[in-house]
């Protein structure tokens, strides 16, 4: 297992989503991945950018050049991005090209504020298949870890399952 440092790039997506009352929608807040890798104890170096805070579904090519950029040109070959997972696999596809990054994409599929939620659990998932993954794209999420452009979401399983 590599000792290397991580570089987790947020950007969004219902892991940092949060609400303000029962009647409110949903809206991204300040990340809350620092604090789920303080609270986890992580011992091994790394530091958080925030790229963006949007909702995945409000993506766009021009999001996706800014990530891919931002993967390009960390110093780090070990990265973690937090995503929303609507549209996590296209931005798999638009990182395919970045040669020598180990590069996994996470997220969760209920904010990481709620008390039930898969977001420690994705996360540190993410981290483990960054250390061990070897370079390429990789989506890890609910106790898996996949190619990331061999991979698409069920909405109507909520989860993500391999392309035949």
């Amino acid at each position: 297992m590599s000792a290397d440092p991580i570089l987790v790039l947020t950007t969004g997506g219902t892991i940092d989503k949060n609400y303000f009352d029962a009647l409110s929608e949903y809206q991204i807040t300040d990340s809350g991945i620092p604090d789920l890798l303080k609270e986890a104890r992580v011992a091994l170096p790394f530091r958080v950018v925030e790229l963006m805070r949007k909702d995945s579904l409000e993506l766009t090519d021009a999001d996706r050049t800014l990530i891919a950029a931002a993967v390009r040109e960390a110093p780090e070959s070990r990265i973690v991005i937090t995503h929303g997972t609507d549209t996590m696999t296209e931005t798999a596809k638009a990182l395919a090209d970045v040669p020598d990054k180990v590069i996994v994409l996470t997220g969760a599929l209920s904010p990481a504020r709620f008390a039930e939620t898969d977001a420690p659990f994705n996360l540190g998932m993410a981290f483990a298949a960054a250390q061990t993954a070897s370079p390429g794209v990789w989506i890890a999420m609910s106790g898996q870890v996949f190619n990331g452009v061999k991979v698409k979401k069920d909405r109507a399983a909520g989860r993500f399952i391999p392309l035949d």
